[in-house]
Parts: structure tokens; C-alpha cells; sequence
């Protein structure tokens, strides 16, 4: 299917990302990605940039518990995604981060 298409086939996440890139020029600068194997969707990345994702989150007005953490790595990333709809196309807001470990003062946890 996707074979076929056309760059005039991915205006919707195209469209979406010129938008947020007038009205949100201002947030921080996540990682973005438009494939062909989902047209309708734009993706927003960010690495070890938790409060990045928090600020986009915030400007899409998606609501905190519309976010889904999980843990990944054996235990080392931690994973924040969202999707909202937003100028027609799905946006995909992903956050990977490390999982610090505590540090252990005199021997206590």
C-alpha cells in the first residue's frame, strides 16, 4: 500500500507539523518523524527531554491520564507516549528517558 503513495498523500502530518511549528515555535524542538507506512499520523519524539514531552503534552491540552507510562530495557527506560488528534492527523507525543537508580546512603534504601 504504501508503495503507491505520493508526497501529496502525506499533506495531513505535513499540514499538522507546519501548524504546531507556527503555534508552538516556542516549545522545545522534539525529534519528528512522517512515514508512509502511517499517513495520517506525525510524530514527536524526544530523548531524555521528560519535561519536553510534559510541555507538549500541556500545549495539545492532552490530559495527564490519557498519557501511558511503561518501563522497557530491563528496567532502564522509561517510556511516556500520547496521541491527540490535531489539523486533521494523529500526533504521536513519545518521551524515553533513563530510569535512575537510588542512591543508597550509609547502606539504607
Amino acid at each position: 500500500m504504501s508503495e503507491n503513495l505520493t508526497l501529496d498523500n502525506m499533506a495531513v502530518p505535513l499540514r499538522a507539523l507546519r501548524l504546531l511549528s507556527l503555534d508552538f515555535g516556542h516549545l522545545p524542538a522534539p525529534n519528528m518523524h512522517v512515514s508512509t507506512v502511517y499517513p495520517e499520523r506525525l510524530e514527536l519524539t524526544f530523548y531524555d527531554d521528560p519535561a519536553g514531552f510534559e510541555a507538549w503534552r500541556e500545549a495539545l491540552r492532552v490530559a495527564p491520564d490519557a498519557v501511558t507510562y511503561r518501563v522497557q530495557n530491563d528496567g532502564q527506560t522509561g517510556v511516556l507516549s500520547a496521541s491527540v488528534d490535531h489539523a486533521g492527523a494523529t500526533v504521536r507525543l513519545t518521551a524515553y528517558a533513563d530510569i535512575v537508580a537510588p542512591v543508597l546512603v550509609g547502606g539504607a534504601a
